[in-house]
């Protein structure tokens, strides 16, 4: 890892942003109108609309007849979002590719920056930076840079693999175009967490940079987006990037110079994790209920082979003789006020540096 000062972008690079809707035609003029503005960069729109019935393609279409770098693909059936994002991929003409979902919104001057690191270093392939949420009206923007960290790509898969999740929203994401040529787009095999098992193999083909300081995204969180919120989407979360790991090792595995450590590395923060949200839920009061903490925890003894992260948990209902009446309340907020406070520095690591 090397951390370089930011220079300014040396041309005027064609930028394909690629936008995947369906249903969310009302979120469209902002999305559209995020890249359009952006300054420096020349900028081709491809919008692509999933056959959605809520009328969002007439919304695509008037966007469209209102500025030419705008190209509107409009499925008659629906395909389902991984075939929307690679129908738009598979069509871009730009020197860099960005997909944003159609809720998102480019942070001002986000593409400019990120082009900007991709010219001065021609061997990083992915540029990724930081990209705060909101729910109704995106923030004002930071903008200043502070730095450029570039990782040799392996070794920010490592860094993956010791936090054992995914360390890019999505919407502040850039890829070089010959890079999305070699991946040809995301695995409709894992669509719960397509998206890190193309970060990582990106990775496999070039060096990964990060713009540090400023906003370079905003990701709007509402109601149909709310996934990890309940029991199901959080199980599923934690299956699908252990279905994403095995498929990477499996793909580039004999290409990693210490495969055995980074699997274990994965193992231990997927039941790590795991553990720890089913815990939390316990000392909350048990949110996702027994039941989902029983499978929480087996999951987490499925990653970890019964180890010392699962010992913590033999508390949980149902996982002793009888059921676990829980810690004493005073436990329980000593305990959760250790988590946040773990969590809220774990957070500003990731938000500065981005790992």
């Amino acid at each position: 890892m090397k951390i370089v000062r930011p220079q300014s972008a040396t041309s005027k690079a064609l930028i394909s942003v690629v936008i995947p809707c369906y249903n969310y035609g009302h979120f469209l003029p902002d999305a559209v109108a995020g890249v359009l503005a952006q300054p420096g960069v020349d900028v081709e729109i491809i919008i692509v609309d999933d056959a959605s019935p809520d009328g969002s393609v007439q919304i695509a279409r008037e966007l469209e007849a209102a500025d030419s770098r705008i190209t509107v693909v409009a499925h008659e059936a629906n395909q389902g979002h991984i075939a929307t994002y690679n129908d738009g991929l598979k069509r871009v003409l730009g020197d860099y590719v960005v997909l944003l979902s159609a809720d998102d919104i480019l942070a001002p001057g986000s593409l400019g920056r990120s082009a900007a690191l991709m010219q001065a270093h021609p061997e990083v392939g992915l540029v990724y930076g930081y990209a705060p949420s909101f729910e109704s009206h995106a923030p004002v923007a930071r903008t200043r840079v502070r730095s450029w960290t570039i990782w040799e790509g392996e070794e920010w898969v490592q860094r993956i693999c010791t936090r054992g999740t995914n360390l890019i929203v999505n919407p502040e994401a850039m890829i070089r175009r010959d890079v999305m040529d070699h991946l040809v787009g995301y695995d409709a095999e894992h669509p719960h967490a397509a998206d890190m098992l193309l970060w990582m193999q990106a990775a496999m083909f070039g060096s990964v940079g990060r713009v540090n300081g400023p906003d370079q995204a905003f990701y709007r969180v509402h109601g149909n987006n709310m996934h990890m919120t309940d029991f199901k989407g959080i199980v599923a979360d934690f299956q699908g990037r252990s279905g994403v790991f095995e498929a990477f090792f499996s793909a580039y595995g004999s290409q990693l110079h210490n495969e055995p450590k980074m699997k274990a590395k994965v193992r231990s923060a997927l039941a790590r994790e795991s553990s720890r949200t089913a815990a939390v839920a316990f000392h909350s009061g048990g949110a996702y209920g027994g039941a989902g903490q029983r499978e929480l925890a087996a999951l987490a003894a499925g990653f970890n082979d019964g180890g010392a992260e699962i010992r913590r948990l033999a508390w949980l209902p149902g996982r002793g003789q009888g059921q676990a009446k829980g810690p004493h309340p005073l436990a329980r907020k000593s305990y959760l006020a250790m988590d946040r406070l773990r969590w809220s520095m774990r957070w500003r690591l990731w938000r500065r540096y981005g790992i």
